[in-house]
């Protein structure tokens, strides 16, 4: 089936990266980003080891307006181009949403263009259909500063959560560790980079939740474990920096294989007819070269294939959005209201209660 071919301006401020984009959704569900707009905040933060959410919604008040002047000047449209506007609405930092869900508010008016009021996770679940052209159902694996989820993407606005994170997200555990060992903000690169030269079997980390039958996640017991091991070795020397970092990141990939196993059988079990099986990774923790490693192999032992959006939209941009909007309008979806609100906590799949709970350190590898 074909639908009109939908040209959307996306915005997205929910943490603490403030994106436009323009992208355009063809009849024949094939897209193209005409512009991609990225303004990172990392500089900002770096001080203070984390976010700031005040700092962050000050500096998207700053610079969103030239941010999206300059996303439609490099898609060569202007707003009477659009036929809609897309904005994060959640979940993410309150002040930092109401930044660009108002400026999208204001832009429709202007236009009279609608607003898609967008699910930043539904951004994240989608973004392989435009890189890829994937089609539905697939699994989703969300690895990112704020969530550890694995997603069962069935369709447009239609998701079921198998699994989360019952604590820390694993990027806030990568910021933890990288913090804890005097590493540099953020996280997940410096420990990447220390790890790579260190052993990984020096210290025998907690693999969290191996062998549960739910596919959760948990990371703070990782986390202490990291603690733990690090306070009798101090003063620490560069070499048991590395070597603490490289058997973190073992633990993770370990953590990570075995969730996912079950997720593959489940996938498998549900869907015997599909033979074309996907894992879509998502989330900035996708970079890590040690857990796309991991994650490849584990998807081929299982007869998927692993499907990695290019990392500038595995990150948080404003593309996802725009085609989220996008796939929303070809579904059929209509606009929201002017009056919509930001949600700082929006789950992907509606009927998924909140998992409460706190670590649990696991079997020693």
């Amino acid at each position: 089936m074909t639908h009109p071919d939908a040209t959307v301006l996306g915005i997205e401020t929910s943490c603490d990266e403030t994106a436009a984009s323009v992208v355009v959704r063809r009849g024949d569900g094939t897209g193209e980003i005409l512009s991609n707009i990225v303004f990172s905040q990392l500089d900002l933060h770096a001080a203070y080891g984390g976010v700031v959410p005040e700092i962050a919604a000050r500096s998207h008040v700053s610079v969103l307006d030239s941010l999206v002047e300059k996303a439609l000047a490099d898609a060569d449209k202007t707003l009477d181009d659009m036929d809609a506007i897309a904005a994060t609405s959640g979940p993410g930092l309150i002040g930092g949403l109401m930044v660009g869900l108002m400026t999208a508010k204001a832009l429709s008016m202007v236009s009279g263009k609608p607003l898609h009021a967008v699910n930043h996770l539904e951004g994240h679940a989608l973004t392989a259909r435009l890189t890829d052209n994937l089609v539905f159902p697939y699994l989703l694996l969300l690895v990112s500063g704020g969530h550890t989820q694995i997603v069962l993407v069935k369709g447009v606005d239609d998701y079921e959560r198998w699994g989360t994170t019952i604590d820390d997200a694993l990027g806030e555990a990568f910021d933890k560790t990288a913090k804890l060992l005097g590493l540099p903000y953020p996280g997940g690169p410096a420990v990447e980079k220390a790890a790579a030269t260190g052993d990984e079997k020096r210290f025998r980390l907690p693999v969290p939740l191996k062998g549960t039958p739910e596919p959760d996640f948990s990371f703070s017991g990782l986390k202490t474990a990291v603690r733990q091991t690090a306070e009798p070795q101090a003063p620490l020397s560069d070499q048991t920096v590395s070597d603490i970092c490289a058997s973190f990141q073992r633990a993770v990939c370990l953590s990570l294989a075995d969730r996912l196993d079950i997720a593959f059988s489940r996938f498998a079990a549900r869907f015997p007819d599909i033979a074309d099986r996907a894992l879509v990774i998502a989330g900035g923790v996708a970079a890590n070269k040690a857990l796309r490693g991991t994650l490849a192999e584990g998807a081929d032992q299982h007869g998927f294939r692993l499907v990695a959006p290019p990392m500038e939209l595995c990150t948080d941009n404003a593309a996802m959005i725009a085609w989220a909007a996008a796939e929303r309008m070809a579904a059929g979806i209509g606009g929201d209201p002017l009056d919509t609100a930001p949600r700082s906590r929006w789950p992907l799949d509606s009927r998924s209660e909140t998992v409460m709970g706190s670590g649990k350190r696991g079997a020693k590898v």
